[in-house]
């Protein structure tokens, strides 16, 4: 073995040994006991087109170049109780979020070009159904 490859071997160490302590240094943090939960603000891409409002809660649905994107949102958020939201483009299979959540359901996002969209929402015991629309 050459004089020069016994050199690099422990500079080569030392730069690996540096990258990883940056590495650590630059990380997440402090990893939480909870379980990650939704963000309290959600989004859909575009411009609201529709909300459907009822007893427990509303949907509102988003287009955006030939997207639809839906989140239902409780009345009274807080406590855990079972949400889910769906959209549909005819022809094709919906989209959908359901779960015990504190805030919302979703979003969800289906490509429906210019195509009509059934979306449903339910919280709790309240739900709504939008019947085909936005066609």
């Amino acid at each position: 073995m050459s004089s020069a490859g016994t050199r690099r071997g422990p500079a080569l160490g030392v730069a690996v040994l540096a990258a990883a302590v940056l590495l650590v240094l630059a990380g997440p943090g402090v990893a939480s006991a909870k379980p990650a939960t939704k963000p309290a603000k959600a989004s859909c891409a575009g411009h609201k087109v529709r909300t459907l409002p009822f007893t427990t809660g509303r949907v509102e649905i988003f287009k955006s170049r030939g997207y639809l994107c839906a989140i239902a949102f409780a009345k009274r958020p807080g406590a855990r109780t079972s949400m889910s939201v769906s959209i549909k483009a005819r022809g094709s299979r919906p989209a959908r979020d359901k779960g015990r959540y504190t805030h919302h359901a979703g979003p969800v996002t289906v490509h429906a070009g210019h195509r009509c969209v059934w979306v449903t929402g339910k919280i709790g015991r309240g739900a709504v159904s939008s019947g085909w629309i936005l066609c």
